[in-house]
């Protein structure tokens, strides 16, 4: 980085951040040990395509057990991921947390794993470490919130149904979604990205057109708008977009037990226009977050966007120009698309850069695309989509980086001044996030 890079830099890293989607949770909200840094999800994608046998997430709460058998099975592939800016993020929380420079050993590891242990047990310590990122406020899942002992640093969203998300090799998810709301009298956790339905017991389950409305109706009801800013889904490539008929639903529904591509179709499309229409009617002020451009594989997601699904979603977006959609995308080829709907939708915002466009020179290309074609009040420019703070740290060091290179080239060309391009910055890192998504201006304790 040259010196008026580092100097953007130094700049940046003086407005305070809004994290606009987290999974952050209060009851750890800094890492329990090395494994919230070894084996985030992100990284244990790395770690399995470089041979470990390990593709899965670990558990939510893992015991010292299963901890062990995944770090000892990890660390031997750890030299072939040094490559990816995944692993560059944990070489910023091991260097600049926990003062860890030295590679990973199966002789070493547990003593750096009792050091992250132990500094979790300082309750200051989270919250350090998100001053020291200048993170100021969080938006995370409402579950998340426990008992509310982290309200000074947490706002919410509402994770509770995915109805456009598809499953590996499943055609009923709308309706299986909708029935593990139905049986909740108060939002819960989600479905996980790869449920198995065997698992699933529900004592309500949907059956008729009646059903549906019932469920759907219960769902939006116990929507607890005065807590949250946000519900989070996901449109799933792989689902056509379009209106159906309520005959076609009942055909549909019909054929559950062999239900294949066109049922599954149906039942997304029928469930999330009245999902969506309920909400349009009620005249909340809530944002509809909802991720697009990654579709499940059997432990995690690959990049996936079809030409065509970006213009049948702005048919929908049109059809409700009183409901304010925010998208999360995880396709670079197709963000200059994304970019022109939101120059012809006003009720079209696109949000950071999510799961597969969190790596450096895929979020460079973004944020040029949305810097040249996107207003800025539409632009929200950082979320980690981290479970820990240890991770928003080393996401906002690589946001904050990479945004430092844009904008000194749009300097260096003459498009903005260095004070214009400060302005920018703090509008899509800031104000937006204030304006456009609610986020708090109170300041972490």
């Amino acid at each position: 980085m040259s010196s008026n890079g580092k100097k953007m830099y130094e700049e940046l890293s003086k407005i305070p951040l809004f994290d606009v989607h987290t999974h952050m949770d209060a009851s750890h909200l800094s890492a329990r040990g090395l494994h919230d840094v070894l084996l985030y999800h992100m990284v244990i994608s790395d770690l399995y395509s470089a041979g470990c046998p390990d593709g899965a997430r670990l558990s939510e709460d893992p015991d010292e057990t299963e901890v062990e058998y995944r770090i000892e099975r990890a660390i031997p592939y750890l030299p072939y991921i040094q490559n990816t800016s995944c692993f560059w993020g944990m070489q910023l929380i091991l260097s600049e947390l926990y003062d860890w420079d030295a590679p990973i050993t199966k002789d070493n590891w547990r003593e750096l794993h009792e050091i992250i242990k132990n500094k979790a047990k300082d309750p200051a310590w989270a919250r350090d470490v998100l001053k020291r990122a200048n993170i100021v406020r969080i938006c995370t899942e409402l579950w998340r919130s426990r008992d509310g002992e982290a309200d000074d640093l947490f706002q919410y969203c509402l994770e509770w149904a995915f109805f456009t998300r598809c499953q590996w090799g499943q055609f009923d998810t709308a309706l299986l979604e909708l029935e593990h709301a139905w049986n909740q009298e108060t939002p819960g956790a989600p479905l996980p990205v790869t449920t198995d339905r065997n698992s699933l017991n529900f004592e309500k389950t949907i059956k008729t057109i009646d059903d549906i409305k019932k469920a759907v109706k219960h769902y939006c009801d116990r929507i607890p708008y005065d807590k949250v800013l946000c519900t989070a889904s996901h449109f799933s490539t792989d689902i056509t977009y379009r209106q159906v008929t309520e005959a076609e639903m009942e055909t549909a529904l019909k054929n559950r037990n062999n239900a294949g591509e066109v049922e599954r179709d149906i039942y997304a499309n029928y469930i999330n226009e009245m999902f969506i229409s309920i909400i349009e009617d009620s005249k909340k002020d809530i944002v509809l977050n909802f991720s697009i451009g990654a579709e499940p594989l059997p432990f995690e997601t690959g990049s996936k966007l079809k030409v065509d699904t970006l213009f049948e979603l702005a048919a929908l977006f049109s059809r409700h120009p009183g409901v304010k959609f925010s998208l999360y995308l995880s396709s670079e080829h197709m963000n200059q698309t994304m970019c022109t709907l939101c120059r012809e939708l006003p009720n079209v915002s696109v949000a950071g850069y999510w799961w597969h466009n969190f790596f450096p020179s895929s979020m460079r290309k973004v944020i040029e695309d949305r810097l040249d074609m996107v207003a800025a009040n539409k632009q929200l420019a950082f979320f980690t989509d981290a479970y820990c703070a240890d991770w928003a740290y080393a996401k906002s060091i690589i946001v904050k980086k990479q945004l430092a290179q844009v904008l000194e080239g749009k300097i260096n060309q003459g498009q903005y001044t260095f004070e214009q391009a400060l302005a920018i910055a703090g509008q899509i890192l800031h104000e937006t996030p204030k304006s456009l998504a609610g986020m708090s201006t109170q300041r972490i304790l």
